[in-house]
């Protein structure tokens, strides 16, 4: 999987539906005194509110394609939690000049009121899914709208505010002028940053992962514990499709295949790999290319690890998780044939959590192996460890405690 936000930024809560209604002042809460922005005269990537008679312009910049708010208000520590969320839900998008603290406590007090809407559905896992995901929306959505202002050197100027400008540089690049996002964006920003200066340890590697923001983090290591205990032979030419931040090329290259070919589309993915194959030092026997899919030629091993939802994708930061008519898993497979060797083998290290929801069956994915010309060798699983699989309050616990990971090895007809 190529990308996903390694913190909590709403990269699986994420969609497309834009709440609207009235203006803060129509709802009865306590909140300040503020003037709101007309609509009509907001231009796409643009954002504007006014404090007095001042009108002001900024940039509007939302990783998960969210449009800006039609309606802005300034808001600060005096705006209770209560009429924060009454004014979300209205749509209003509340401007943050208050304490930096404050503005986090906000947010949590916010996000308890969310949950406490939250309608656990009753009736199988595939109806689960599509209400968690509903869920999941609204909830991005509306914590969504508690925003802050960057300066144009990505300065967050809040009181007791911590200096962001090394993680926003990092996950947008240099600033562009003064620009406009969510808190919970930005907090997903300052904890991506943490993850790569700190790294996140990969067992089956024997060393650390630095991922960069919106490429996905290698948390969940058993998918990995596959990939470095299948039977590998002497292959000295191997692809890793799809590869974000590097890490199975980098344990295929530890394992001694001679020379690695990692592919991906995402820019941020291609320079995450590079960073970290050169810090393990396999830059010289790993190289990274941007494609879709295969690289030229053929190798005798191919790897993929796609991502394991196949559901659609609302906005930008949904395509590490979900895979829209597993249109990946279903370019693997017809292009596999044509690029391994002779005797080359396909890896697919594939969880089964959609069978369990409903969202695929056993008897598609095998298909399209057929279809593909190709023939399952054998299949190697393994059980997930994270904390989701054993929290029983979750809706969709009973698939989550049975799902398997596995690394399925094919081979040509």
């Amino acid at each position: 999987m190529s990308s996903n936000t390694p913190a909590d930024t709403g990269a699986t809560e994420s969609g497309t539906a834009v709440p609207g209604g009235a203006s803060a002042a129509a709802d009865g809460s306590s909140a300040p005194a503020a003037h709101t922005a007309p609509a009509a005269h907001t231009a796409p990537g643009e954002i504007r509110w006014q404090t007095g008679e001042t009108e002001h312009t900024a940039r509007w910049h939302s990783e998960g394609g969210w449009p800006a708010p039609r309606r802005v208000v300034v808001v600060d520590d005096t705006l209770t939690a209560d009429a924060a969320y009454r004014m979300a839900k209205s749509g209003t998008g509340l401007l943050w000049q208050g304490d930096y603290r404050n503005a986090r406590q906000l947010l949590t007090a916010m996000a308890r009121r969310v949950d406490r809407h939250r309608r656990t559905p009753t009736t199988g896992m595939a109806a689960a899914f599509e209400a968690g995901r509903a869920a999941a929306v609204r909830r991005a959505r509306l914590l969504g709208l508690v925003l802050v202002e960057l300066d144009a050197e990505h300065t967050l100027r809040l009181r007791r505010a911590p200096d962001v400008r090394q993680a926003c540089d990092e996950a947008y690049g240099p600033g562009a002028g003064p620009v406009v996002l969510s808190l919970r964006e930005l907090l997903g920003v300052i904890g991506a940053h943490e993850w790569r200066t700190n790294g996140v340890p990969v067992a089956a590697l024997g060393d650390r992962i630095h991922p960069h923001y919106g490429v996905f983090s290698p948390v969940r290591g058993e998918y990995l514990d596959l990939v470095a205990g299948a039977p590998l032979g002497s292959p000295k030419v191997a692809f890793d499709i799809g590869t974000g931040t590097g890490v199975i090329a980098a344990i295929l290259a530890r394992r001694g295949v001679e020379r690695v070919l990692a592919t991906d589309l995402e820019p941020r993915a291609l320079a995450c790999a590079r960073e970290n194959l050169e810090r393990l030092g396999l830059a010289g026997q790993v190289e990274v290319i941007e494609a879709d899919l295969f690289p030229d030629g053929r190798a005798d091993l191919v790897a993929c690890n796609p991502p394991w939802l196949p559901s659609s994708v609302a906005t930008s930061t949904d395509a590490a998780v979900y895979d829209p008519d597993s249109r990946m898993l279903r370019g693997f497979l017809a292009g596999l044939a044509a690029h391994l060797t002779e005797d080359g083998e396909g890896w697919l290290i594939l969880s089964n959590l959609g069978e369990l929801l409903g969202l695929r069956s056993r008897g598609e994915l095998l298909d399209l192996v057929d279809d593909a010309g190709l023939t399952v060798l054998a299949r190697l699983d393994t059980r997930p460890t994270h904390r989701k699989a054993a929290d029983a309050t979750d809706p969709l616990h009973a698939a989550r405690a049975a799902e398997v990971t596995s690394l399925w090895r094919l081979r040509r007809d």
